[in-house]
């Protein structure tokens, strides 16, 4: 007999020695707010045919977990790939990226058209899967094996992944008779996913999920095109250099043409920011105020900074102001849900002076810039003053600058407004893309750790709480934006994969940030490394690293 600790109803039973984890939810009769999809075993995520030979803490997850939710959507995502097989052999299905709330697909078939009747045969079929409640089953097996049944079956992607992954076993995954390999585990069975929609959108369709707090609806479009453009531009990009896919990616290392990718994805960052303040050249005889925003580890600082130097180039001189000079005194400051200070809420900043303060400088009178002190939480006035002439633009970067009331006095006309964020293209195979949150994750724990001595353990306890903010102040607005900047770099994650692995081992196996950890640990493993050697000292991805030339 083996013991078990089940957290979920805090219970401790013994159990015999090889039960699997679905037979343990169903003896302690568990009931979750919706179905249970895994378990987190010694926290770390385990599928519900996991067997257990020694005393295991489990925590049985559903779809409202965040982990249950990335396992649903990968669930779904082989569903519809599946029923792309079925209906048209000579199809393929590539999972691009998020956008409007879901996934957003294409299907490399230059015979069909998706047009409705399209899209409700492959939406009828997977309906058909799910109803047939078909087990997922994952097998392991010698990595050349793999690599031949990946080859029979056309997916080189996922050939060539496997080739540059070195390791003697890996999982592949059947339904029925289609074969997969996918970025994390699955559900038990098809049956699980009984919520999704499909439509068209733009040259593909939108693979739409259900709210993660109330799983009985389906999210709502969010109309997203400039954002979609931005993420069709980087693809283009990819298929240029011939690096989609990490694979290739790993290919080109080995090729030793990792220097190149370095310069060619650092050129295109210049010829981007130079393009920006190209646009704002043309604005001239109206803008005044350039608003810069972006969530976490966007790289929105050193973006400032290189767009500055390229505006002086074309003759403009300009200036930084600092939002956090504005806070209010803290007795002032909002509250969460939870009754602790919300300094990321727009109300935390006093607006009124704020706009006073750029009223008065754009009509040339000198201002006194306040200072906050966040060890008493007061703002204060040193005498330090500010002018400006009508030539000098004054540069707003936070996370609020997209929100019309940051400068609701300030005349529309006078504003140029900018939405940076590190939108990766670069996808681990067809069916994996890479999300855009990991990419910044990674550059905030390396960040963290060499420059601000937090831990990684330390970051993913704050993640949360950092992509909360993200979502209610930041992501609604980004539309606003006259531009969009894509901060992501085509080498970065094999450069912070060596800065990363080992702030990353360190975490400990008792604490609920484990299980993310080890993800992120197996998913930077998919990269070779690459040497910061190359990298120039103007970089955004210096801004992480360190060794950057701008003083911050």
């Amino acid at each position: 007999m083996v013991d078990v600790i089940c957290t979920n109803c805090n219970t401790k039973k013994e159990y015999p020695i090889g039960i699997q984890l679905n037979e343990i939810a169903r003896d302690m009769q568990l009931c979750l707010k919706q179905p249970i999809l895994a378990a987190l075993v010694n926290n770390k995520l385990k599928e519900l045919n996991y067997q257990v030979f020694k005393p295991k803490t489990i925590q049985f997850i559903d779809f409202t977990h965040p982990i249950g939710y990335r396992v649903y959507v990968r669930s779904l995502a082989f569903v519809l790939f599946k029923a792309i097989k079925d209906l048209y052999p000579s199809a393929s299905l590539s999972i691009e990226h998020s956008i409007s709330k879901g996934w957003y697909c294409e299907i490399n078939n230059s015979h069909l058209i998706l047009d409705e009747k399209t899209i409700n045969s492959i939406k009828n079929r997977m309906k058909e899967i799910i109803n047939a409640d078909i087990p997922f089953i994952r097998k392991e097996l010698l990595t050349t094996e793999a690599i031949e049944l990946f080859e029979a079956n056309g997916l080189h992607d996922k050939s060539l992944l496997f080739k540059t992954r070195n390791q003697l076993y890996s999982s592949v995954y059947h339904l029925d008779n289609t074969i997969n390999y996918f970025y994390g585990y699955l559900v038990p069975r098809t049956g699980s996913l009984n919520n999704f929609n499909i439509l068209p959108y733009f040259d593909g369709l939108l693979l739409q999920v259900p709210k993660q707090k109330h799983p009985e609806e389906i999210e709502e479009i969010v109309i997203q095109d400039k954002m979609f453009k931005i993420f069709r531009e980087h693809k283009k990009w990819c298929e240029i250099l011939e690096v989609p896919f990490v694979g290739s990616l790993n290919k080109a290392v080995e090729e030793k043409k990792d220097n190149e990718f370095i310069k060619i994805s650092e050129a295109l960052h210049e010829k981007k920011i130079a393009k920006i303040a190209d646009n704002i050249f043309k604005e001239r005889n109206e803008t005044r105020i350039i608003l810069i925003s972006g969530p976490s580890s966007s790289g929105k600082t050193t973006f400032s900074l290189r767009l500055s130097i390229q505006l002086r180039v074309l003759g403009f001189k300009s200036v930084q102001i600092s939002l956090d000079n504005y806070f209010v005194n803290r007795e002032f400051t909002p509250r969460d849900e939870n009754g602790d200070y919300d300094f990321e809420c727009i109300e935390a900043l006093d607006i009124e002076q704020f706009n006073k303060d750029l009223l008065a400088l754009m009509q040339g009178d000198e201002i006194e810039i306040p200072k906050f002190n966040f060890s008493t939480g007061k703002r204060f006035y040193d005498g330090t003053k500010l002018k400006i002439s009508k030539e000098t633009l004054i540069v707003i970067e936070g996370i609020h600058g997209l929100n019309p009331v940051l400068t609701h006095l300030i005349e529309e006309k006078l504003k140029y407004r900018i939405f940076v964020s590190a939108l990766t293209q670069l996808a681990i195979d067809k069916q994996n893309p890479i999300p855009t949150t990991d990419n910044r994750l990674i550059r905030r724990i390396v960040r963290d750790y060499r420059y601000r001595g937090y831990s990684a353990l330390d970051t993913l306890k704050r993640w949360g709480s950092v992509r909360k903010g993200e979502d209610l102040n930041i992501f609604p607005f980004q539309e606003n934006a006259d531009t969009m900047f894509n901060s992501a770099l085509l080498y970065e994650l094999g450069v912070l994969k060596t800065f990363a692995e080992p702030i990353l081992r360190v975490v400990p196996e008792n604490v609920p940030e484990y299980a993310e950890a080890v993800r992120l640990l197996k998913f930077i493993s998919y990269f070779f490394p690459i040497s910061e050697r190359e990298i120039p000292p103007t970089s955004i991805l210096r801004e992480f690293l360190g060794g950057s030339s701008f003083v911050y």
